[in-house]
């Protein structure tokens, strides 16, 4: 049994992990400020009892390290974050906050009371800018450059996970997370496009597409994104990892395909691009299989499916 400390585990992702780390007989602390994370997320989580702890905490309190010390983590899974473009355009300042200085936070703590390793939740949606080539390799990381202080953020994330492993002795892995979407994903961010156009189509409202339409991103199911996680607990070290499909599917193609899972008959409504938006976005995912032993097993259809499902049951 392994002691984990999840940051952002009230979250969408970071709530399944939580499922995923207790079904597998490990002790987890889960901390989340709570600013887009619910505690409904964690129903499954509390029912194991004392296994599961939760604080309602913000990952750049000082309060972290007393909490650090009392449960002693050997593994941190940092997924806590400021994670919307149009906010980190809006304000830098804050995104900055809260994806540097909490991850710093979150380092010097693992530090001082002996954290083994990190997995980080990047951004492969984010970190690489506009790609000249899709899908995008790792490799193409270090030249890029983010068109948000969001995409910044991540990047800049990753050089300090490089130095603390360098320099401190905390080991690393930091995947590139495509566009994770399935249950839970909230519906009322900007982020989860699945949920928004799903549960706007359930409601027999009409879903907005922003821009043309032909702009491509790569969707991963939740459930294989927790699993990349899972993985690189032991695998994976001092490596950016790209968690994609490597299939660029246009919103006006996802469009159609929720509108056929949700029996929805209308058309959608347009509006502008948002600044900071990219055009085109998939990754590669090859140097996954050999770094953690990863590859994506859903099939957007099946997930779209399980989605909608849980959208309906709500």
């Amino acid at each position: 049994m392994t002691a984990f400390l999840v940051t952002g585990g009230a979250g969408f992702i970071g709530s399944h992990l939580c499922d995923r780390l207790l079904a597998e007989g490990h002790r987890v602390v889960a901390v989340d400020d709570l600013t887009t994370g619910r505690i409904a997320n964690l129903g499954e989580a509390r029912g194991y009892g004392k296994q599961f702890t939760f604080f309602n905490m913000d990952v750049r309190a000082e309060g972290l390290l007393p909490l650090f010390e009392r449960h002693r983590p050997e593994v941190v899974m940092h997924l806590a974050a400021q994670a919307g473009v149009r906010p980190s355009l809006a304000n830098p300042v804050l995104d900055a906050s809260v994806n540097v200085m909490g991850l710093l936070n979150v380092l010097e703590c693992g530090v001082k009371t002996g954290v083994r390793k990190v997995v980080f939740a990047a951004s492969g949606g984010t970190l690489y800018g506009e790609p000249k080539k899709v899908p995008v390799k790792e490799s193409a990381a270090g030249p890029s450059h983010p068109l948000s202080p969001y995409g910044i953020s991540k990047k800049v994330a990753a050089e300090y996970l490089a130095f603390y492993e360098r320099y401190r002795g905390i080991d690393y892995t930091a995947l590139a997370l495509a566009n994770v979407y399935g249950p839970r994903q909230d519906p009322l961010g900007e982020a989860g496009v699945v949920a928004i156009f799903a549960s706007k189509m359930l409601a027999g409202e009409t879903p907005t597409i922003f821009g043309d339409g032909n702009q491509t991103r790569d969707y991963v199911f939740i459930d294989d994104a927790v699993h990349a996680f899972s993985l690189s607990v032991e695998r994976g070290g001092g490596r950016l990892v790209n968690i994609g499909t490597g299939i660029e599917t246009s919103v006006n193609a996802l469009f159609k395909m929720l509108a056929d899972v949700a029996g929805f008959s209308g058309e959608p409504a347009h509006g502008p691009m948002p600044a900071g938006d990219l055009r085109r976005i998939a990754l590669d995912n090859g140097l996954a299989a050999g770094a953690i032993g990863w590859k994506p097993w859903t099939h957007l259809e099946d997930g779209l499916g399980e989605t909608v499902a849980f959208l309906k049951g709500i």
